[in-house]
């Protein structure tokens, strides 16, 4: 699943952030992000997902 998840990262961002956490600020923050250029967004999402165990998905 974690494969899959990382292929996600850099392809759609904001799915793969909303995978691990649902509908949370992580998600919009990761949409904006994307939104401003989609570098940033895929920065941001594979630190979610590097820093934040699947485990741990309602941090908000």
């Amino acid at each position: 699943m974690n494969f899959i998840r990382l292929l996600i990262v850099f392809i759609l961002p904001p799915v793969s952030v909303w995978m691990q956490f649902g509908i949370s600020k992580y998600f919009w923050i990761n949409c904006l992000l994307t939104l401003l250029g989609f570098v940033p967004g895929v920065l941001h999402a594979a630190y979610i997902m590097a820093s934040r165990p699947p485990g741990l998905t309602r941090l908000n």
